[in-house]
């Protein structure tokens, strides 16, 4: 069974051969790159399977390598796992509106780290998987009948409740800004602001009942869909 493959943009020598040696144990296989620049190059001219991307890079930072990828690049879907020692909450608020995955800060726990890797993986694999339904918990979208149930029981939700709803869920676990849910969810020309996020998913939970809390507010974020433990 083949690797999955991991690019690791990193410029501090000690912390990524630290990413690699424990990311090759977990039998995953990894390149490094110390530079921004070099990095989008190797994703130009090679296939890989996650990235992870330090944000305080020499030349152009981690920030301005996400956006040229979500953007321009051959790989936009590319899962990315943040890696920084800053940990103010507007470098997190910075990072996912930029699509970013998951944000570790360090220092960190390799295992921990080996684990949110796998998590990552698997995450954008099920997004990507074509499927009739998806269940989370008690509720249940039916694709092919643009139906949702909550305990069993169906739910009317408007078309822009239902679509919320299925990228929220095919996102499960991964915190949605609310601009990137008005850019994924709405017509991006549309006349609509980040207020009109709130009252769909205010009205969302209410429909969803007691089930409603499996979307979590992140505070100065946006929202996620809890994932089932």
């Amino acid at each position: 069974m083949a690797k999955d493959k991991v690019l690791i943009i990193e410029d501090d020598e000690h912390i990524a051969r630290l990413i690699d040696y424990n990311l090759d144990k977990a039998g995953f296989a990894c390149t490094i790159a110390i530079s921004g620049e070099t990095g989008l190059e190797l994703l130009r001219t090679q296939k890989f399977d996650c990235l992870i991307l330090d944000i305080m890079l020499p030349g152009i930072d981690g920030f301005a390598v996400c956006k040229q990828i979500r953007t321009n690049s051959t790989a936009p879907k590319i899962p990315i796992i943040m890696l920084t020692a800053r940990g103010e909450e507007i470098d997190r608020i910075l990072g996912f509106e930029l699509g970013v995955d998951d944000y570790v800060v360090k220092p960190f726990s390799p295992r921990e780290f080996v684990l949110r890797v796998r998590a990552v993986l698997r995450r954008h694999t099920e997004e990507d998987a074509v499927v009739d339904r998806i269940q989370e918990g008690k509720i249940t979208v039916d694709f092919a009948a643009h139906e949702v149930y909550s305990d069993k029981k169906k739910i009317d939700l408007t078309l822009m409740e239902f679509n919320l709803l299925v990228t929220l869920m095919k996102r499960k676990g991964r915190v949605q800004s609310r601009e990137t849910l008005l850019e994924d969810v709405w017509d991006i020309s549309a006349e609509v602001t980040t207020r009109t996020i709130d009252t769909h998913i205010k009205r969302l939970r209410q429909k969803l009942g007691k089930h409603g809390d499996m979307i979590e507010t992140v505070r100065g974020i946006g929202y996620r869909f809890l994932q089932k433990e």
